[in-house]
C-alpha cells in the first residue's frame, strides 16, 4: 500500500503557468473581496511558461521562480520530482485525422503541446494531475477530440474525472466556464475525489460593480473615442453580441484580447454616464479573482491584459485544490484505519 503523503509537502510542477493563476490558487493564502482563502498543503517546486512577460509578473509575485521556457524544450526527466502536475494546456488546433484507429491531429504546432504534459506524466508518474481548458474542448471536432484526450491521460496511467465549472458559482465575478480534468494514479484517490459544489446562489453571486474602480471613471484614457462609437453605430444592425455589461451581474468571460478591445468585438465593456469605457488591467485582474496585492505593473498594460486574460481564476482553482485536499485526507484516513485494523489482527 502506498504511504500517505505528508500534507505539508505536496509538491507541484506547473506547466503553462502563465502569470500564476493556477499556482496561486493551489497554494492558497490570499484574500479576495475580504474573504480569506487559507493556505493549502501544496508547494510549487517547478513552474515554466514560454511568455517572458507573463513570467515576469509571476516572478514578482511568488517566492519560487518560474523559468521562461518552451514546454517542448523541457526534458521530463529533469523536472524535479513532484506529487501533482498542473497544466492549462493550449487547446487550439485539435482536429481528428481520418485514420484507423482515429488519432488526434493538429492544424498547427500549438495543438501538440498537450502531449508534452502527457510525456511528463509518463516519465515522472506523479500521484495526481490537474488540467484546465475552455468549454469548447468538450465539443471540438464534433465531440470526438475530448474522449481521445482523456484516453491519452488514461494511457499515461491515470484514472480521470472531468467537469465543466462556472467560475461565477464559486465566488468569482465572471461567467467563465472551464473544463477541469483531474487525474489519479491510484484508484483509491480517484474513488474518494469529488469536485467542489457551487457555493454561490444565483442571487448572491459576486457582481461586476463590486470590483470596478471608480477612480477609472475620472480618467479619459479608459473611455472610447467618439470616432470608435460612430464606427460601431454604422454596423450596429449586424451586431448581436451584447458586450455592455450588467453591473448587477458577474462579468462575461474576459480574454487576452482586452488589450485590443473594440466596440465591434466580443470583449466586455462598460457604460458609464452614457459613455463606453474599457476595463483597466486591475479591474480585469479582479474579475479573474486576483487579490489587489498581486503585482501587475512590472510589464506594460497590454502585456498585463494578455497575461490576466489567459489566467485561471485563483479562487476557482483554490476550490478545486481544496476539494483535492479533502480527498487526500479521506484516502489517508482510510489507509490509517486499514493499517490499524491489520495491526490489531496480528
Amino acid at each position: 500500500m502506498e504511504r500517505i503523503i505528508n500534507m505539508e509537502t505536496i509538491r507541484v510542477a506547473s506547466l503553462f503557468c502563465g502569470c500564476g493563476g493556477m499556482d496561486l490558487g493551489i497554494q492558497g493564502d490570499f484574500t479576495f473581496l475580504g474573504k480569506n482563502y487559507p493556505q493549502l498543503p501544496f508547494k510549487v517546486v517547478y513552474a515554466a511558461d514560454n511568455d517572458p512577460y507573463a513570467t515576469t509578473i509571476y516572478n514578482n509575485n511568488f517566492e519560487h521562480k518560474c523559468v521562461t521556457k518552451d514546454v517542448r524544450d523541457i526534458v521530463p526527466s529533469r523536472i524535479p520530482d513532484h506529487d501533482i502536475l498542473l497544466g492549462g494546456f493550449p487547446c487550439q488546433s485539435f482536429s481528428i485525422i481520418a485514420q484507423n484507429p482515429q488519432r488526434l491531429g493538429f492544424k498547427d504546432e500549438r495543438g501538440k503541446l498537450f502531449f508534452e504534459m502527457v510525456n511528463v506524466l509518463k516519465e515522472k508518474q506523479p500521484r495526481f494531475f490537474i488540467g484546465e481548458n475552455v468549454k469548447g474542448l468538450l465539443s471540438a471536432n464534433e465531440g470526438k477530440a475530448f474522449p481521445m484526450i482523456i484516453k491519452e491521460f488514461e494511457n499515461a496511467g491515470y484514472h480521470v474525472h472531468h467537469k465543466l465549472l462556472n467560475a461565477s458559482e464559486f465566488g468569482v465575478p465572471q461567467k467563465r466556464e472551464r473544463v477541469f480534468i483531474v487525474g489519479f494514479r491510484e484508484f483509491d484517490d480517484y474513488f474518494n475525489f469529488r469536485f467542489p459544489q457551487p457555493n454561490t446562489l444565483i442571487g448572491s453571486k459576486v457582481k461586476l460593480k463590486q470590483v470596478l474602480d471608480k477612480d477609472a471613471n475620472k480618467e479619459e484614457k479608459w473611455f472610447f473615442s467618439q470616432r470608435a462609437v460612430d464606427g460601431m453605430m454604422r454596423v450596429r444592425e449586424k451586431m448581436n453580441k451584447g458586450r455592455v455589461q450588467d453591473l448587477e451581474q458577474p462579468c462575461n468571460t474576459i480574454s487576452s484580447h482586452l488589450a485590443k478591445v473594440s466596440l465591434n468585438g466580443t470583449d466586455p465593456v462598460l457604460m458609464i454616464d452614457n459613455r463606453y469605457r474599457r476595463l483597466t488591467p486591475r479591474e480585469a485582474a479582479r474579475i479573474q479573482s486576483f487579490p489587489d496585492n498581486f503585482l501587475l505593473d512590472t510589464v506594460s498594460e497590454n502585456r498585463q491584459y494578455k497575461a490576466i486574460g489567459n489566467a485561471v481564476p485563483p479562487v476557482l482553482m483554490w476550490q478545486v485544490a481544496n476539494a483535492l485536499t479533502k480527498s487526500i485526507l479521506s484516502t489517508s484516513n482510510l489507509e490509517a484505519e486499514q493499517e490499524q485494523y491489520y495491526l490489531q489482527g496480528v
